[in-house]
This record gives C-alpha cells, structure tokens and sequence, in this order.
C-alpha cells in the first residue's frame, strides 16, 4: 500500500539582501545551524540580569547587541566598541531536541559585559533616588557584615602574630626615619606605618614574634585600619560580578564566597602587606571591567577615568608586593586582544588606531610605572637617616643619610689606610672574614660578603711583600690603576688570600681565604688594582686613582689571573648562610660582581672628603634597590638544613591540602589557623575544571555545526570565562618556575579569580540557563546555606580559638591538617 503524503514544511529562506559594494557587514545566505537551549536574547527575563541594567518589559527587546554573524571570534573586545540595536530574530516554534532557530545576524557585533544603560534623570523626590539607588542596597548590607567579621574580637590576641613580627618593624623604622631594606615594594610598608602614625604608635616597639604589646602600642587600631581593607573586598566583588554581566543570583554568590571565605578574613585581621594586595588586585579587576564597559564610547570622560584608574590600580598593587605584576599581566593579555581586534576593524580610521594605542600606552605602561616610581621617590624621601640594612644600598646612597660618615671619607686612598670593599654586584655586601675556616678545602678562614657593618669587614691596604708603604720621606703613596696590593684583615692579622683549590659552592672557581699574618705570607697575597671607571670623573682614561665611594675597581690575582667575586651563592650554616666568595677564572669585563668600591676610609694623615663629591641620582638609585630586592628575593629558597612545617606546595593550596599555624599553639592562647572556606576554596577550583569541559564540549559541537548559544552568549562566556581563567592562572602558574619558598598564603589574590569562575559557571548553567524559577531558587538557597554554614562551623580559626584545641570537634577535614595537638 503506498503510505499517504506528508507534507515537510523546513520553513523559508531568509530574504537577504543582495551585498553591495559599500555593505559593511558579511551576509550569509544561509540558515544557521540549530540553536541549543541556552535563553535567546529576546526571550530573557528581567530575573536573569544583573541590577544594573533591570528595564520594563518593553525595553526587553533592546537589552543586546549581536554579532557580525556565525564566525565572530568572541574575543576579549569582541564588537564591544560599537552600539548597534540590531537583533537576532528568534524563532520558537517547532522548538525539537532542545534546539531553537535562529535568523542570521543583521550585522553589529558581539558584546560582553555589563551593557550600557542611559543614566538616570535627576531625581525629584527622595523616593526617586532611593528608587534609583536599590540596586546599592545588597552591596551596603555587604559592607556592614564584612566590618563586622573583620573587626569582631579583632584585638583578642595581645601578642605579635606570625609575620606581623615582619611587617610590624616597618612602622617602626618610618617613624623613626631609619633606612630599612626589604624584599617588598615601599607602598604598602608605607601604609603600614602611616596607621601606625594614626594611631599614636611612637615607633619604639620591636615586634619581636610571640611577645605581648605592651600598653603603648595602639595595636587594636593599626589592625583596624589594615582590616578595613579586607572589608572594601566584599562590595569590590560584589561590583565586579555585576560589571561583568552575572545575573544577581550570582552576584549574590560571588559577594558570599568572599565575605565567608576564612582565609581572606584571617589574613585581614593582622598587621600585614596582604590585605592590601588583595584590595588593589580586587580594584584592577574592577577598574578593567568597568573600562570594558564603556569601549562603546570610546575617548568620553568615563572611558579615560576607569582606563586612568585602571593604570593607577597597577601601579599601586605592584607597589605593594610584586605579586601584582600577575593582575598586570591580565591586564597586558586583555589590552592585546583589544588592540588586535580594533586593528582587524577596517571601519577604524588610522588616527583613531593611534589615539587607542596612545591611550593604552600613557594609561596602562607609563602611568603605572610612574606610581611605581613615585613610592620609592616618597621611600627614598622618608626613610633619610641611616639603619640597619642600609648596606644593600650603594655606597654613595648611604653617603647621603643622616647619621653616616661616608662623605668624611678622605677622598683618594692611600698606602696605610683602613677600608670597607663594597662588592657592587645587585645585592652585594662588603669583603668579610671571621676566625671560622672551611670544613674543607684549605681549611683556612673563611671570606664572605656580609650585609651588615662591623669590624670584621675592615681592611688595611697594604704594599706587596717586602716594599714599603711610604716614600723615603715618609709621604703618603697613592693606590693607583695596576698596582700590585696586599689586603690584610686587622682582627685577625691574616692576608686575603687565594689558591689553586676550588671554591667551596662555585666550584669552577678558586677558593677564596685568609692566611698568614702581619709577618708571614706568600705570593698568592697579591692582587692587582684594576680600575674600571669612576661615577663621577667618567671612563678608566680619565682616573688614575682610586677615590672612595665613587671607583668602581676589580682585583686580579696577581698569580692565579682570577678575579675577586662576590655572585650571590649563599653558603651554608658553617658560613652563616653569607654570600661565598671566590676568584672567577673568566676574564669578563662586563661581570658586574667583581666589581668593588672602596665605602668607609679611615686615614689620619688624609684630610676629609666633601659631600660635593658625593652625589646618587635618583633612577641609580631605584634601579639598584629593585634588583637588590629581585636577588635577596630569588635567594629565599627552601634551607634544606630546615624543616619548614609553615611552607607548602603550589599543588597543596586549591585542594586545601595544608594549612598554616600562624602562631602558638599553647591552650592558654588564642590561636589562628590559615585555612580557606573549604566548600569556597574547592568549589571554585571544581568550577575551573567545569569551565574547561563547557568550553571543550561547545567548541566539539560547533566543529560538528551545533551552536549551542547565540552570539551574545557564546561572547560573553568567552568574556567572563578569560577574565577569571587567565587571572586564576596567570597568579598561579608561576609558584611551579619559583625557586623560593612558598605559602598558603600565596594563593590568596590567585583564589579571587576562580571565585569569579564559580559565580560566571553556575550562573551559566543555572542562573541563566532555561531553569524555572523555583530550581533557581533552591539551587540558589543551597548554595547560600552551604557557604554560610561552612564558614560558621571554622569560624574560630579566624577569630582565634580558645583554649585546648583538641577540646573543638569537627575541624580536621583532612588528615593533612594540623590543626589539633598529637
């Protein structure tokens, strides 16, 4: 039997037009592929947008703009920089399989983000702007329980807690004036001490760890103030989300992950760098996406505020800790693909491609550097007096504190003299020797660079052996370019000395050692004085004298044709972990660590220097302390002599597999444990995996000519999706390439970014997706009691605990914690 007749209707082709020479968009003549469940931009609800751009229902119809068509990149910047109202026309009839049709785009391009929304009239009644400012209320209620978990029982512990024994000394020496070398930028030990000024610390407490403050240190108040940054985290989260287009719901998510998270609200609490850190990596993020959002005006007031601001906010956290450079890098990553994109938009005028490049140019890279400039100007410019740890800085640095004598230094040395050798490698300290000798090797005394000023660090000059140090009449000799020297350690009596045995860690180098005495030694005590230049009389041509402070010298074994070096290799604890020192074989002229200047001199029979002589330009300056500051950072690596129970592995922290005691663990003493939220913490590394697949499963399913989302939603989940991935693993990645020692706490700026990835998955696949509202709500009301609870039950490890640990049940979720006494 001949089955009946079915009539097919596949639904008519699009009525495109024919393009035209001056068409401005690509038109595709043919239907798109079938559209996955995910809601069309016509079909969204005012529920499934953030607060920022509610609008009737009217206005429903002109919430998005669309992309140029099926093969729009979905970039960064993707068609962010136009304002089109043209629309995807969605088609729900025989919606089969959950797919949906879809008309091709009309032209414009995708975007992303929180959309612009008109501002509001001026409000004519009190009622108009509470009404226009609703949408501030949950961010306001926000802010007050963040005040109250960051400043609540804040001043229970009276004693000095893990690092703030570190951070705290830095109040001290700002008020005091003194120079003190750290390995982090000066800002946040400036906004250290300028709490401590607030509050009346007077700056005579030494913050040694463990020690109870005594009455006059206003302590309470300075970590209040260090606290009220962990507080401006919560509303910043809160802002961001909804800048980066979430639905509310997740906003909501988002603002309780930070406020509940233990980690960041223990470290908040306490006098330390990285309540600061967070805060100005929390406000780069923000600025950026609130600059995104206005690219589709480009060069308006707005447009170049939040890009100001956003260079601003790069400066500062760069300043605080070098951390910062991985919320930079975002940032550089972001202003690529922005660039490369308006570079493909033929449309852009050459002047305008210009006028962008310039802004991102004076605006993201000069403006940074200069904030970053300007802190170690305010440094420099503070901390003029001489203190302990000045001797990382350069001879004529120090020549120019109150209270060194550097610029007394008679100016040419001579025959007789007493000296300090300055090694003027990045982090160089001065010639040292002490009575400890090798344990092996010559067995000899040992020679080291040593960072800090006593008496083991002088040294006589003296002639070769058997030629006198004066002339026949008894006048002083000069030490000239090439002559042959011996330096004699007057402690101890003994020669600086060196032999064919190699040295104890550089083995291709020679040892270097003390031997002999005033009255015994031999050739190997012989160097020769080679001149390299002088800072103020110019190149080796022009110098034939060695003059203090200013000669850059280099000293060649007369026998071996080594030279004296100083290359940062760190000896052992039989060296008291000093910098080794040891004769280098190679020749290099350009080897800045053989090189030395002579810094103190002491010579009764020399009149003394001018300070005239003796000046250090600013950018000399700054570029030494920040190498200084980049070696004795690489230096903190792990002590294989130590066992560090507080130090972790980057593959501990998003598994929560460590915490860290941050003080005693006495029952008679609150104690604070560094643990994060644990359903925070893996929730948001769980949802980096989830948007991994997502991103593999759509992109499989394109190949194969699905397209599950319409343009706007594919580009705003590539959007909020870089954001948060790039971020989480641009702070992450580089603890694996790090030869220093590492924390938990190291982690804190990288967990922000998976936080967001948790808000941006859930509000994709839930939130956004085509759930009635009812499973919205339950997913959204477990959630919330999960992390509120969550953070309720380890609260304490925040607040502090109280008496016997062991007596808390509940606490060791993972046998790798050590929370509770053996």
């Amino acid at each position: 039997m001949r089955p009946s007749q079915v009539q097919i209707d596949f639904g008519s082709l699009p009525e495109t037009p024919l393009r035209s020479p001056s068409s401005e968009f690509e038109e595709i003549s043919y239907p798109t592929p079938p559209l996955h469940t995910i809601i069309p931009a016509t079909a969204r609800t005012d529920d499934s947008l953030p607060l920022h751009y509610m609008q009737s229902a009217e206005d429903t119809s002109t919430r998005r703009r669309v992309a140029k068509g099926p093969g729009s990149s979905g970039g960064f910047m993707s068609g962010s920089g136009y304002d089109t109202d043209a629309l995807l026309q969605y088609n729900d009839h025989d919606h089969k399989d959950g797919h949906s049709k879809l008309r091709p785009p009309i032209g414009g391009r995708v975007s992303s983000g929180r959309l612009h929304k008109p501002y509001p009239t001026p409000p004519t009644s009190i009622s108009d702007f509470i009404h226009q400012n609703l949408e501030h209320l949950p961010p306001a209620i926000y802010t007050l329980l963040s005040c109250w978990t960051r400043f609540h029982k804040i001043g229970l512990a009276d004693i000095v807690v893990w690092d703030e024994a570190h951070f705290g000394k830095f109040g001290s020496h700002y008020l005091k004036r003194e120079f003190y070398f750290d390995v982090h930028p000066p800002l946040g030990k400036m906004l250290v001490a300028l709490a401590g000024l607030l509050s009346g610390y007077d700056g005579n407490f030494e913050f040694k760890s463990g020690e109870k403050y005594p009455a006059a240190v206003p302590y309470v108040a300075m970590r209040v103030m260090m606290a009220t940054f962990g507080v401006a985290l919560v509303p910043l989260g809160w802002y961001t989300a909804v800048e980066l287009g979430l639905s509310p719901w997740a906003c909501h998510l988002v603002a309780l992950m930070i406020l509940c998270d233990v980690a960041w609200l223990c470290i908040s609490r306490f006098i330390l760098l990285d309540s600061m850190l967070l805060f100005f990596t929390f406000t780069t993020v923000f600025f950026l996406t609130k600059f995104h959002n206005q690219q589709y005006h480009s060069f308006s007031f707005d447009w170049w505020l939040w890009l100001g601001l956003t260079g601003i906010s790069i400066g500062c956290v760069t300043s605080v800790k070098w951390v910062g450079l991985f919320v930079t890098a975002v940032v550089g990553i972001y202003t690529i693909e922005d660039l490369w994109d308006k570079f493909g938009d033929l449309r852009m005028s050459t002047r305008n491609q210009l006028r962008h490049w310039s802004a991102r140019i004076l605006c993201l890279i000069i403006l940074p550097i200069l904030v970053y400039m300007a802190s170690f100007k305010l440094h420099f410019l503070i901390l003029n007096h001489t203190g302990p740890g000045d001797a990382q800085m350069s001879s004529l640095f120090q020549a120019h504190l109150v209270g060194n004598d550097f610029w007394k230094n008679p100016l040419e040395v001579a025959y007789g003299s007493k000296i300090t050798l300055k090694n003027m490698g990045w982090g160089g300290g001065l010639l040292h020797s002490h009575v400890q000798t090798y344990p092996s090797g010559s067995n000899q005394q040992q020679v080291t660079c040593y960072h800090y000023k006593d008496d083991n660090n002088h040294w006589l000059v003296l002639p070769r052996w058997n030629e006198p140090a004066y002339n026949p009449n008894n006048e002083l000799r000069f030490v000239k370019d090439g002559d042959v020297v011996r330096l004699q350690h007057p402690p101890t009596t003994r020669n600086l000395h060196s032999h064919p045995i190699p040295a104890p860690i550089a083995k291709s180098n020679y040892e270097v050692s003390c031997y002999g005495n005033s009255t015994v030694g031999d050739v190997q005590d012989h160097w020769v004085i080679e001149i390299v230049d002088d800072i103020r009389q110019g190149k080796k041509d022009n110098v034939n004298r060695i003059r203090s402070l200013t000669t850059r010298i280099r000293l060649r074994h007369d026998i071996l044709g080594c030279y004296l070096s100083a290359a940062n290799k760190v000896l052992p604890q039989w060296g008291f972990k000093q910098i080794e020192v040891s004769c280098v074989k190679e020749s290099d002229p350009d080897d800045i660590h053989t090189y030395w200047n002579v810094e103190s001199h002491w010579n009764d029979r020399l009149p003394p220097g001018d300070v005239k002589h003796y000046k250090s330009p600013f950018l000399r300056d700054f570029w030494h302390l920040n190498v200084a500051m980049m070696t004795s950072n690489n230096a903190l690596i792990p002590d294989p002599d130590k066992d560090d129970i507080l130090a972790s592995h980057p593959t501990d922290w998003p598994w929560l597999r460590l915490g860290l005691r941050m003080c005693g663990w006495g029952d008679h003493q609150p104690k604070y444990y560094l643990l994060g939220t644990p359903l925070v913490w893996w929730g948001g590394a769980l949802s980096l995996m989830v948007f991994v697949m997502l991103l593999g499963t759509y992109l499989v399913r394109w190949q194969r000519r699905y397209v599950d989302m319409d343009a706007t939603g594919w580009a705003h989940f590539l959007y909020v999706g870089k954001v948060a991935f790039y971020g989480w693993f641009l702070h992450y990645a580089p603890f694996f390439i790090m030869g220093r020692v590492t924390y938990l706490h190291h982690y804190l700026p990288t967990l922000y970014f998976s936080v967001l990835m948790f808000g941006h998955v859930i509000d994709h696949c839930v939130f956004s997706a085509r759930w009635k509202e009812k499973t919205k709500r339950v997913v959204f009301g477990v959630a919330t009691f999960a992390i509120v609870a969550n953070f309720w039950w380890f609260r304490g490890m925040a607040w502090g605990i109280e008496g016997p640990v062991n007596e808390y049940w509940g606490l060791q979720w993972r046998k790798s914690w050590n929370i509770y006494n053996a």
